[in-house]
């Protein structure tokens, strides 16, 4: 048969891999550039929740001090970060899981956990990954309405059939920047039945006030079940270097190292986040930043006749009615934030808290874009 000729081998995929819209992550600066000819240094990125202000020095230390051992395979178990991770959060080495990214953990729970006939719950206007992640086991994703935007955590409950076998909840959540208090979420926990692992993605944990963080690692020792998820790309500000980790029962640690791929987490990344994790400073400024630019924004958003969703992340869900055509407008001007239409929420686009001049970029280019 001629090679021209010869049917695409995609056939052969299943269907439910088939039938996946892949992810689309935010545009990159120099997309934006090369489409509209303009300056990269012009551009500003605010469209994926990025913690603008790069890595802390001490990161930066240990990223170079890393470079020189390039030629070596990483520590496939993590030894020095695990420990640390251990001692930070009081839990057993044995239940920690790297990953690249905390994208990768929720991966792995799927692999681990899902199969064809098996179901997962999670809520609308959340996280787009884990309905991709649960598609791709040939598993069937069920999708709870949400509650003024929000988790409606009774509704999930009951939304758990006997083939659940994984609960996907975001605190905050992702693109609306919602919150659950801990004594709502641990009661969710409790009440979910002992053999559906719950995953509680907390991607954006460091931004939350530390009054209102839940002792969410301190109830993996309570609830076996119950998987933590964490990542340093966010207020950390190691996003391009993807690492995260996921707390759990060794057990259930077990069944995810198994699917895990070898060398998962490269070695600048595991000499960035241990001293990042020991640079606690870095992070509280950050918080304190990004609370102050959250206010700039809110404000200015308000003054233009907009209306927000308050947020407990770095970013703020902003309703601006024609979303296609203001962020087109925003494109156009140098501005790149985050359309959400995918996630049920066509009249809104989500933009990330930024330094002082990028909050007041955005909040200029907005006003043109709404006129």
């Amino acid at each position: 048969m001629n090679a021209t000729t010869r049917h695409d081998p995609s056939f052969r995929a299943p269907e439910y891999v088939r039938s996946i819209a892949p992810y689309v992550p935010g545009k990159p600066v120099e997309e934006l550039a090369r489409e509209l000819n303009l300056d990269p240094a012009t551009i500003v990125k605010l469209a994926s929740n990025e913690n603008p202000r790069g890595p802390s020095a001490a990161v930066r230390a240990a990223i170079d001090a890393a470079v020189g051992e390039l030629s070596r395979y990483p520590d496939g178990n993590g030894f020095a970060l695990k420990t640390a991770l251990a001692a930070r959060h009081g839990v057993a080495a044995d239940g920690i899981v790297l990953g690249n990214g905390s994208n990768d953990i929720l991966e792995l729970v799927t692999q681990a956990f899902l199969r064809p006939g098996d179901s997962a719950v999670y809520s609308q206007h959340a996280f787009a990954v884990y309905p991709l992640a649960t598609m791709a086991r040939g598993a069937a994703g069920i999708e709870v309405p949400a509650r003024d935007l929000a988790h409606d955590l009774a509704a999930m409950r009951a939304a758990i059939t006997a083939a659940t076998r994984v609960v996907f909840v975001a605190n905050p959540n992702n693109p609306t920047g919602t919150w659950i208090d801990a004594a709502a979420l641990e009661g969710f926990v409790a009440a979910v039945p002992e053999d559906v692992v719950v995953v509680l993605d907390e991607a954006y944990n460091e931004y939350l006030e530390p009054a209102q963080c839940a002792p969410s690692a301190a109830w993996v020792a309570r609830y076996p079940n119950l998987i933590v998820s964490r990542t340093f790309s966010k207020a950390y500000g190691l996003a391009a270097l993807r690492i995260g980790y996921g707390l759990m029962h060794p057990a259930v640690a077990g069944m995810l190292n198994r699917v895990r791929q070898p060398f998962n987490v490269n070695s600048p990344a595991q000499a960035a986040a241990l001293a990042a994790l020991a640079d606690g400073s870095y992070v509280d400024q950050s918080r304190r930043i990004n609370r102050e630019g959250m206010r700039v924004l809110e404000d200015g958003v308000a003054a233009l006749g907009r209306t927000f969703v308050p947020s407990h992340g770095n970013f703020l869900l902003v309703e601006v009615g024609d979303a296609a055509k203001v962020y087109a407008s925003l494109l156009r001007q140098g501005v790149i934030v985050r359309p959400v239409a995918n996630y049920g929420l066509p009249r809104h686009l989500r933009v990330t808290v930024g330094l002082p001049a990028e909050n007041r970029r955005f909040l200029d280019a907005l006003a043109v874009a709404l006129s």
